[in-house]
């Protein structure tokens, strides 16, 4: 039985460092791809508009976004509140087996 627990939290540690290699992955890529389009934007047209801001504010959000998801930060709909809702089913399942 510890050994399944130990498997467990190898897995649930696994799982939780890819989350993290693809958001860095991520956040590199949104970095430098912005960093491109704010240089072209530099040497093609006058400085005075900056049309980059505009996919980097878009990104950006979908960058939050995926952060927030990464380190739990959604207090409604994280890690822990599905761990919660996980363990709340389970009971009632039982509960539910026992009257069988």
């Amino acid at each position: 039985m510890k050994e399944d627990n130990n498997e467990h939290k190898y897995l649930r540690a696994q799982r939780k460092v890819e989350e993290l290699r693809k958001f860095y992955r991520h956040l590199t890529t949104y970095v430098l791809v912005i960093s491109l389009l704010a240089f072209v934007n530099y040497w093609t047209i006058e400085w005075d508009y900056m049309w980059f801001l505009w996919p980097a504010m878009g990104w950006g959000i979908g960058l939050g976004l995926h952060a927030i998801c990464v380190f739990n930060v959604n207090p409604f709909f994280g890690r822990d509140w599905e761990e919660r809702k996980i363990r709340e089913y389970m009971q009632k399942d039982e509960q539910f087996r026992k009257w069988e």
